[in-house]
Formats: structure tokens, sequence, C-alpha cells
């Protein structure tokens, strides 16, 4: 049943396949104008902001949800912290009350035009995979708890995004993931991470489909690491921190020696996300990155993927220190290691992390080849 209440759109959610799914249900879109307002991107961001305009009139549309599918909007802009508010549009020239989401205070800087469909071209996907999930919360999530996990779930659509856009394999088996079919899925658990228990069936190599199995699966965020080299000195650097992984499992000294990892932010690359994470945890500034290897460290139970890397750089005496982003909670000490110290972490098992392993293991490979190019 149709209800009274119009809305008034001018960004993101005019993409009709967005707004169905989050309304649940096909909502005829309405052309409108806001006047004294006018529609603009923001600077470092695809969404678009309303900025002030008294002789100007924001394009964008009007839709009269129903009850339940306004109570979906409203949900799905709690995970933005967004609030309705009341205002006057014109609809062919006829002034119309509607509501409009927004937020009291915009930490944005307005940079130019925006275009819908150049969005839908750049984080369509990853936006309905985004919103798939935050819809999957109603009833379970407040606004406060939605926008603790709102970048959390932006970096696991933009994860499923990135396995997409992987090419075929040349050995292994060219099945696509869409003939897996799933009976259930429940999510356990839904904090920093996410735990899900999912009832399935997928293709077996004799051509038959398998029984209905079930699996528990760790979903995150792609990660990004890199292992900071000085060709010149011939010197790595390391940070170590304290970890949960090796504190749980019973480990006597559960502080690690490691590369320079980080979670990849909603909208960066991992080679940004490495350079960052640099400054961050190291103090350091990366000048060139080689590409170590991409992959699944444990694919049996966990969506994690890690992107590695060797990242060039200037490792002089005093470098070393303490480092860590305090609203994050970190407490980080790094240390700066010639290359057989680095080789003779290996030998003594000291090194017990995968990720360090394979980039010392890669830089034993191609050392001489970095030295010898600068």
């Amino acid at each position: 049943m149709a209800g009274t209440v119009k809305v008034f759109l001018f960004g993101t959610l005019r993409y009709p396949d967005l707004l169905n799914l989050v309304a649940g249900e096909e909502l005829l879109q309405t052309p409108a104008q806001l006047p004294g307002w006018r529609v603009s991107g923001v600077k470092g961001h695809l969404f678009p902001i309303l900025v002030p305009d008294p002789d100007g009139a924001a394009e964008g549309v009007t839709i009269t949800p129903s009850k339940g599918a306004l109570a979906r909007l409203v949900h799905y802009e709690d995970a933005f912290g967004y609030v309705p508010a009341e205002v006057t549009t014109l609809i062919d020239g006829v002034a119309e009350t509607a509501l409009i989401f927004g937020a009291d205070h915009q930490p944005f800087t307005p940079e130019g035009d925006w275009s819908l469909d150049h969005w839908i071209a750049e984080a369509g996907l990853r936006t309905l995979i985004f919103a798939s999930e935050v819809m999957s919360y109603i009833g379970r999530f407040s606004g406060e708890a939605l926008q603790f996990r709102r970048p959390l779930i932006e970096g696991r659509a933009e994860s499923r995004v990135r396995a997409a856009s992987m090419p075929p394999p040349l050995l292994g088996w060219d099945q696509r993931g869409d003939k897996v079919n799933v009976t259930a899925q429940v999510s356990d658990h839904a904090g920093y991470f996410l735990a899900e228990t999912i009832n399935l069936t997928h293709p077996r190599f004799d051509g038959t489909q398998s029984d209905e199995i079930t699996r528990e699966v760790f979903v995150a965020a792609d990660a990004a690491i890199v292992l900071p080299y000085d060709p010149q000195r011939d010197r790595i650097l390391l940070v170590e921190q304290f970890r949960m992984g090796p504190w749980r499992r019973g480990a006597t000294y559960p502080w690690m020696l490691e590369p320079v990892a980080g979670r990849i932010d909603p909208g960066e690359s991992p080679e940004d996300c490495m350079r960052r994470e640099a400054k961050e945890e190291a103090g350091i500034t990366l000048r060139e990155l080689i590409e170590i290897g991409a992959g699944y460290p444990t694919p049996g139970n966990s969506s994690e993927h890690f992107h590695i890397a060797c990242g060039l750089c200037d490792l002089p005496d005093g470098a070393e220190g303490l480092h860590g982003a305090a609203e994050e909670h970190e407490d980080i000490r790094t240390h700066i290691l010639s290359y057989d110290a680095a080789m003779d972490l290996l030998s003594r098992g000291e090194a017990n992390n995968i990720p360090l392993v394979l980039a010392l293991v890669w830089l034993s490979r191609e050392r001489s080849r970095l030295r010898a190019s600068g």
C-alpha cells in the first residue's frame, strides 16, 4: 500500500536498483526540485551533498514509500547518521512538503558537479553489496551501532568487488562461484568482523552437485601488507605489537614481528593503504612499491585476502621508534635490521607469521636485483 509521506532524493538513492533494494519495493520516482540549494560533488569522495544556492534549485526526485518502505529508508540512512527533516519541494512548479535525509553538520568540501551515471559506474556495484548487508541488520542494530560498522561493511563490499574482478585460472577449475547454491545463511556475529554459518551445495569434480553441507566462515575486508626495504643500506624495517591471535592460541610471547600492515579503507587502493600504514605504523615514506603477491592466507574458513608488496625506502640510523594510531589503540615499536639479521629470523623460527616469511623469502630471491637498481 502506498504511503502519503513524500521523500526528496538528490543523490545515490536515485539509482533505481539501490532504491528498490533499500525500500524493499519498487518506487516511482517523480522529478522534483529543492529551491535554494544545488547538488555538488565532494572533494575526495564519490557521493554528493547539498550546498546553499539562493538563486538555484537542486534537481532530484520525490518518492512516496509505504510505511514499511519508509522504515527501511530510515534504517539505511541511520548507517550514515542522517535524520529526516521537512523541506518544501517543487513538483511541476507546485510546492509540496517532503522529507529529506541529511546531517546537521556536513564536514565535507564541495567540489565540482556530481553525476549519478558516473557514480553508478564507479561505485554502484559495491554500494549494492554494502546496502544488502546493511539491510540485513534491520531490527538488529541501532543507528549508532550501524555507524560503527559502516566502514567495515564498506570494506567487505569492496573486497567482494575485487574478488569478482579476478581473472580465470589457467590450471585450476574455472567453475564459477555462482554455481554454489546457498540454502541458508545466518550472521552469527557482526561486530568489527563478521562470522557466518552457511548451508550450501556446490559442484563436484565428477559433474554432480554435492550434498548440503554446513560451513562457518570468517568474513573480513582485504588487508595490505608491505615489507619496507632500503636497498642502499641493505636494511629492512619490521613492526612489533601485541597480537590477539597468538595470545588467544596460548602463545607465551604474543608480541609479533611483522611487516607493516593494515585493513584497506573504503575507497582506498591496496597501494594507498600500504603508503598510509607505513606513515602511521613506522613514520616512513615509501618511494616505490613492488608487488610480491596476493592471496588467501586461510581459505578454508576465512574470506580474508592479503595484498603483499615490498616498499623501497630510506632507513637511516635512528629511524626506529614508537608509533601507531592513538584512536585505534595501537602500540607499535619499529625495528631496523640488516638483511642478514632478517634472514636469521627465518633460520631460528622467530619469523613466525606467514606474510613475513613470504616477504623475506621473496626478498632473498630479488635482493641482488633491487640492490643493483638502487
